[in-house]
C-alpha cells in the first residue's frame, strides 16, 4: 500500500474516534499535511507530516505506516511519530491547565436533589397568580 485516504488513516491511527469526525477535521481546517490545508480524499504516503489540531492541543507527527484497518492503541501508535517539541509543548500545556484548574476555588457546584426540592418550594412559595 503506497498511498491512502487522510480520513482512514487518521481513524485507523485512532487519532480520531470516528472516520466521519476524521473527514470534518480535515474539512474544517484542523489537519494539515506538509504545513498545506487539505480535503479529506487526499492521500497519504508514508514521510508525510501532519499537524493536527485538537483544541487546546496541537499535535505534529509523522506517518511511518499505512494501514487502512483500525486495530488496538498499541498497534495503532506504530503507525506514527510525534514530533518531540509536539510532546514537550503538549505536556507543558497539560501542566499549566492542572495548576489552573488546581488553584481556582470552585465555589458553586450543581445542586442536588435536597437543593431543588429547596429551590422548587421558595419559587412556588413566592410564584404570585399560580394558584
Amino acid at each position: 500500500m503506497d498511498k491512502l485516504r487522510i480520513d482512514k488513516w487518521l481513524w485507523a491511527a485512532r487519532i480520531y474516534k470516528t472516520r466521519a469526525l476524521a473527514a470534518k477535521a480535515v474539512s474544517g481546517g484542523h489537519v494539515h499535511l506538509n504545513n498545506a490545508r487539505i480535503k479529506p480524499s487526499r492521500e497519504i504516503q508514508v514521510g508525510d507530516q501532519l499537524e493536527i489540531n485538537k483544541t487546546p492541543y496541537k499535535f505534529i507527527i509523522t506517518v511511518l505506516v499505512l494501514s487502512g484497518r483500525r486495530g488496538p492503541a498499541s498497534e495503532a501508535q506504530k503507525l506514527y511519530a510525534e514530533d518531540a517539541e509536539s510532546i514537550q509543548a503538549r505536556e507543558l500545556l497539560t501542566e499549566q491547565r492542572r495548576i489552573l484548574a488546581a488553584t481556582t476555588p470552585r465555589t458553586e457546584r450543581r445542586p442536588d436533589k435536597r437543593d431543588r426540592r429547596r429551590i422548587i418550594r421558595f419559587i412556588n412559595k413566592n410564584s404570585v397568580g399560580d394558584n
